[in-house]
């Protein structure tokens, strides 16, 4: 019988021992910068940039790390796991379905359609759409006996409080399962689930894996959904023996001892990851289900991909902020679990800082220490000059085949797992590349946004992904800033303002100082708010989506073999957390 264990540090250690060996190499050329300064401002500017670049360096050894110990791990372990062994007298169980105005009707089916002896299935609906209400009644109705629609007075607590009024009220089952309103369970997910979690007395949740809904119809799912397989299907095995096993919030099932133990899901936007934190600390630990695989959805529009970001982003930023000290302190979690637990949660907050340094780097830098370097370009025998400004000598330091070695490293670990699962199929590997890349390099200007808002005002709001209502209009001016700076939410015609000026700006900096990439990346800020009203499919967007990736491309290989003198700027030091 599979049982969770104590995870291993050897991850971990190698990704530190390699960071702390970059730093003794690189370290002392880039402190040697700060000589250039000749004011406090120049000061400030060239001691973010040497404070940053090592801080991507570390995220891209991780990236790198977690890929080679994700490779060697498929290597080495069993293909597919055995089902569990039989455990006499399985209880019954409750099937939290949690829907907000996006009822998917196939996905509570299979909810019903499980081949367990006991389960229940409770709607958890806090829809406010009359329409989205009637489904979900009309549902129960067709179903009556083997479905409970449970609604609450108010929203108070969000998905946490909504699972947590259930739990308390109607739902008494000894294990439940968590169930995203879009989310299709297999048959057997309750038959070979609940045999692992009842099986192990140290097993606090069992956490499913997922692919993308193979019956999806929309163009941008099908496009990304990919990257979900891929994902699911090289990190997560790889944290039952090398770090933080996390309850993902859906497809999962649960101990009820252990919530009752924790008093419930925190009230917070990332309820889950808080959750499995608190029990960890009472001594349980999750396990990662690999081969029990649910289907989920890819969000089917550019706007929907955009609300559930910024819900991730301003909500893992309140994770932090209201879970670290309880996470630096708990006796029972080991050294290697809060690593894994603060390595990927850190990277949406640190977007704010990876979006100040793109402007330090490709643009200010170049400013302050920059000089006129004109460009002479011959086509069919004809001469043209064009004006250019690049960095003076003094960062001649860093334009060496090492310094290119580990920035490439950097600037291409978070994609490594797509070119090792793609590579036999060059085609496929280059559109999911391009189409990715302005999907998720276009994020910096939102990311940068939800963050402050969150520090701002302190509050993180639930946004439904599939809640398809938009957003009131904003009353004045005023009203408009407030929201931006305190609640921002993509429908808001300020933020989207906001991206369009930060893209307008980056373009001028790439074309003065001739950046291929950094003009591909503003592209990609330009494009955010123009595909968030048009559908993937649009003649004009199937256009759009593959100019970022080409220009960006052709920036990192005229870097490489620097091409006609030029010394490219500091682009490619950057990371997308």
């Amino acid at each position: 019988m599979t049982r969770v264990r104590t995870p291993r540090p050897h991850l971990y250690l190698g990704i530190g021992a390699v960071w702390v060996a970059a730093l003794a190499w690189f370290a002392p050329r880039l402190w040697s910068l700060m000589a250039l300064a000749d004011s406090p401002v120049e000061a400030i500017a060239l001691g973010f940039f040497v404070l940053f670049v090592p801080l991507a360096w570390l995220y891209g050894l991780y990236n790198v790390g977690m890929f080679v110990a994700a490779a060697v791990y498929r290597r080495r372990r069993i293909p597919k796991e055995s089902d569990p062994a039989p455990v006499h007298d399985l209880p019954p169980v409750a099937l939290l379905y949690t829907t907000y105005n996006d009822f998917v009707e196939a996905s509570a089916l299979s909810c019903l359609g499980q081949d367990y002896h006991a389960f229940h299935l409770y709607l958890l609906d806090d829809s406010t759409e009359e329409r989205a209400r009637e489904r979900v009644d009309a549902f129960a109705e067709g179903h009556a006996g083997r479905v409970t629609v449970v609604r609450r007075p108010d929203r108070e607590g969000f998905k946490a409080g909504n699972l947590n009024h259930a739990l308390s009220g109607v739902a008494h089952e000894p294990v439940f399962a968590l169930v995203d309103a879009d989310e299709v369970l297999p048959p057997d997910f309750l038959s070979r689930t609940v045999p692992r979690l009842v099986g192990d007395p140290g097993c606090g949740f069992v956490q499913a894996n997922h692919e993308s809904n193979p019956d999806t119809r929309g163009a941008l799912p099908l496009a990304m959904g990919i990257g979900i397989d891929i994902h699911w299907r090289w990190y997560q095995p790889l944290r039952n023996d090398y770090g933080f096993v996390m309850l993902l919030g859906h497809g999962a099932v649960v101990r009820r001892e252990a919530w009752e133990a924790v008093g419930g899901f925190p009230p917070l936007v990332s309820e889950d990851l808080a959750f499995a934190l608190r029990l960890r600390e009472q001594g349980w630990r999750g396990y990662f289900a690999e081969d029990v695989v649910c289907y989920e959805d890819f969000p089917d529009s550019v706007r929907a991909f955009r609300v559930r970001h910024m819900k991730w982003t301003r909500g893992t930023t309140e994770f932090l902020h209201r879970e670290t000290g309880r996470l630096l302190r708990a006796r029972k979690v080991s050294w290697t679990e809060k690593m894994d637990i603060l390595f990927p949660t850190l990277g949406l907050p640190l977007s704010l800082f990876w979006f100040l340094y793109l402007l330090d780097a490709n643009l200010v830098l170049g400013m302050m220490f920059g000089a006129r370097q004109d460009l002479t370009l011959e086509v069919g025998g004809a001469a043209f000059t064009l004006p250019t400004w690049g960095l003076n000598e003094g960062f001649s330091s860093l334009h060496t085949a090492d310094f290119l070695v580990i920035t490439l490293l950097t600037f291409s670990a978070p994609v490594l797992i797509f070119l090792a699962d793609l590579w036999r199929q060059p085609g496929d590997l280059a559109r999911f590349l391009s189409k990715s890349t302005v999907l998720y390099a276009s994020l910096g200007p939102i990311s940068f946004v939800g963050v402050a808002s969150y520090l701002l005002s302190g509050r993180a709001t639930f946004l439904v992904t599939g809640d398809r209502g938009t957003r009131p209009a904003s009353r004045s001016i005023l009203d408009g800033v407030r929201r931006f700076l305190t609640n921002p939410h993509p429908d808001l015609h300020l933020l989207q303002f906001f991206e369009v000026a930060i893209g307008l700006t980056f373009a001028v900096g790439s074309v003065v100082f001739f950046q291929p990439s950094t003009f591909g990346l503003a592209l990609a800020f330009l494009a955010m708010p123009v595909l968030h009203h048009l559908n993937w499919d649009h003649p004009a967007a199937r256009r759009l989506i593959h100019v970022p990736f080409t220009l960006i491309v052709a920036g990192i290989l005229m870097g490489v073999v620097g091409a006609m003198g030029l010394q490219t700027i500091f682009f490619g030091y950057g990371f997308h957390f």
